[in-house]
């Protein structure tokens, strides 16, 4: 997920998204414990992903703060 395509997301609609990439990496890490996960590197993805969310979310909370 490209940061651009985030920041053209509501707010709504990135809450909805960090709660489905959350639950995506907790089974993740479930599949990762018992070694039936296919490919480590989507742990890592949604880890950023996740991070970049964040970002704009906080962002978008100091910019409604300030206005």
């Amino acid at each position: 997920m490209k940061i651009g395509e985030i920041r053209e997301m509501t707010a709504e609609e990135i809450q909805e998204k960090l709660r489905s990439l959350r639950e995506e990496l907790f089974n993740m890490r479930f599949q990762h414990g018992i070694g039936q996960l296919e490919n480590p590197k989507k742990m890592f993805h949604a880890r950023k992903d996740i991070a970049r969310l964040e970002t704009v979310m906080s962002q978008l909370t100091l910019e409604n703060k300030q206005a």
